[in-house]
């Protein structure tokens, strides 16, 4: 893509662009999945929150979410984490995008998205029990078309087509619902910074038509 990140995302300043992206696709899919490791906190509490170029557009959500992640302990966010997505019965937020698209999980637009991910070659884990319109699913495929290696599934045009149908039809209602939810603190500035990414691939995919 000819757009840019900027991302300050560890070594990023010295990383390819495509593997930029493919790497915060991935950070996205690990902290939507379930709450941080103590461990894997620590990485992001160090992580260099400069961008390469002075004033790259995720400059200040990247800063704003590692701040919080400086505030907060592993304990403290998984707290947030189960309030928000955890609980019997129905989440305050759904990670599901069948409920964004249709108001429903199991609609419609999973068999859609099921339908292209066979076209892909993909499918589910047998161990995963979240159904595949799960965000963190959503984003691991959106990672694998960019760095997986074949070509013939891993390009501009597959990317393109997926992330249209299945990541920009839904993710800003998501990050709506998190920026501004009562209980969210750590995961309202993931939104923000997933708010901030997604419009910067927009914008890179609108480039390519």
């Amino acid at each position: 893509m000819t757009t840019t990140t900027d991302l300050p995302l560890n070594t990023a300043a010295t990383l390819d662009e495509e593997v930029a992206r493919a790497e915060l696709y991935g950070v996205l899919a690990t902290v939507f999945y379930a709450p941080p490791t103590p461990e894997w906190l620590e990485s992001l509490r160090v992580a260099v929150t400069e961008a390469p170029t002075p004033g790259g557009f995720l400059q200040e959500p990247w800063q704003q979410w590692v701040g919080v992640a400086r505030r907060l302990d592993a304990a403290q966010i998984a707290d947030e984490f189960d309030a928000l997505f955890g609980g019997v019965g129905k989440p305050e937020v759904s990670l599901y995008g069948s409920y964004y698209l249709s108001g429903f999980l199991n609609e419609k637009p999973l068999a859609a998205l099921r339908g292209d991910l066979a076209e892909l070659g993909l499918a589910r884990g047998e161990n995963l029990p979240e159904t595949e319109d799960h965000v963190a699913c959503v984003f691991e495929v959106m990672r694998y078309l960019i760095a997986g290696d074949d070509v013939a599934v891993a390009n501009l045009t597959q990317q393109r087509r997926f992330f249209a149908a299945h990541v920009q039809a839904w993710l800003p209602q998501l990050c709506d619902a998190l920026a501004t939810h009562p209980k969210a603190d750590f995961y309202a500035a993931l939104a923000e910074l997933t708010r901030a990414f997604i419009s910067v691939e927009a914008q890179g995919f609108d480039m390519l038509a």
